[in-house]
């Protein structure tokens, strides 16, 4: 398990790649984060600042970043993630309410209206929507039901253009307002993003936002996550939160999350990801045991993965290009025993250098084998994919 790191420590995390940054080249670009185009640069390391564990503060519900903001059916937490390649994007979105009780979706409408201009939007993607819930076995445990999530995928784009899009009903008159997003450069060896912004444990903390603000103030082109999203599993089901949740909680009959720290999430980072492309892999903190021994639901409905587009058979693991990059996102806590197509899948990613000189591997943690069998066979069989 990764250590559970809070949200005050984010900003050191954060990798504006950029793609390696050294303090004097800080100066070349004025008050601005460099790119590698300022570059080449020295890579720097910075050491962990221990004294920054267990600082960090949540944003509470009631910050009006966090708030619902909508009315009725109207379209929130909308964010644009891409497909395996620069043709395509996905459009996500939630309509509707929350409930401790199942929710059932009759003829809900997930319709994108986009072009390349902002009026009018010449082209509709019918998507599909889907609600899923967090459910406890145990007596006096809260359980949840999203509001209904929305995936539609865009096809037909131009590599490195800009499209305006809204998405909803409107059959209900309930659009969303008009976002703008650049598609990525075709692939090849030399067409690539001009900044990409990595990082990983993000959480909803006050430091979080302060991470944002950077991101945003550096103009990427996309956003990846790599794992540890919203920090949900920190909380019990009455909302009731701490640092460290063995530390606070550790007789409960089931590690509890706090569901609605998503929708918070998603509410707070749409301002960024309805705009900037996110791609995102799971970390620990996304695991969120429930009924059943489901994991990983949140995870696996709330976010559009290229999945069966690079030849993947779950949201765990799947690749994507940016330009001349190939990304390969590796989920670092699915289970190997029970999916030994793992190691043969990975050859279905394409990841080959015919597409572009560089492949970058995302994923929470490091791979760390040496006495169990099949998991090491499984890195040493990516190893070989990309050598």
């Amino acid at each position: 398990m990764a250590p559970l790191l809070p949200s005050s420590v984010f900003a050191s995390l954060l990798l504006l790649i950029l793609l390696c940054v050294s303090p004097s080249a800080i100066h070349a670009g004025g008050d601005r984060i460099p790119s590698t185009l300022d570059g080449p640069f020295e890579p720097v390391t910075v050491p962990f600042d221990l004294s920054l564990r267990g600082n960090a503060v949540d944003l509470p519900d009631t910050d009006p970043r966090v708030v619902r903001r909508v009315n009725g059916f109207e379209p929130e937490q909308i964010s644009v993630s891409l497909s395996a390649n620069h043709d395509s994007v996905w459009i996500s979105w939630v309509t509707g309410l929350s409930s401790p009780q199942f929710l059932f979706i009759s003829n809900s409408g997930s319709i994108v209206r986009y072009g390349k201009h902002r009026y009018p939007l010449r082209h509709e993607a019918k998507g599909k929507s889907l609600v899923y819930s967090q459910l406890y076995p145990f007596e006096g445990l809260q359980n949840y039901t999203s509001g209904i999530i929305h995936h539609a995928r865009l096809t037909g784009l131009r590599p490195d253009t800009m499209y305006y899009y809204r998405c909803g009903d409107p059959s209900i008159g309930a659009m969303s307002d008009i976002y703008s997003f650049r598609t990525m450069p075709a692939s090849g060896p030399k067409s690539y993003p001009r900044k990409i912004a990595i990082f990983g444990d993000l959480g909803l903390t006050y430091n979080t936002t302060a991470t944002i603000s950077h991101v945003k103030s550096n103009n990427p082109d996309l956003v990846v996550l790599v794992g540890d999203v919203c920090y949900a599993n920190l909380y019990l089901t009455n909302g009731t939160g701490a640092d460290c949740y063995s530390c606070s909680f550790s007789n409960t009959p089931i590690h509890e999350t706090y569901q609605p720290r998503w929708d918070y999430w998603g509410r707070f980072m749409q301002d960024l990801i309805a705009k900037v492309p996110i791609m995102v892999v799971e970390g620990n903190h996304e695991i969120e045991p429930q009924v059943g021994g489901q994991t990983f639901v949140s995870y696996s409905s709330r976010f559009a993965f290229p999945s069966e587009e690079s030849g993947s058979r779950s949201t765990f693991y799947y690749s994507f290009n940016a330009g001349g990059i190939h990304f390969v996102m590796l989920g670092a806590y699915i289970s190997y025993d029970h999916s030994c197509n793992f190691a043969v899948s990975l050859y279905t990613f394409n990841c080959v250098r015919m597409l572009g000189p560089l492949v970058v591997v995302s994923s929470s943690t490091i791979f760390v084998s040496l006495l169990v069998l099949f998991p090491t066979f499984a890195f040493y069989s990516l190893l070989k994919v990309l050598s």
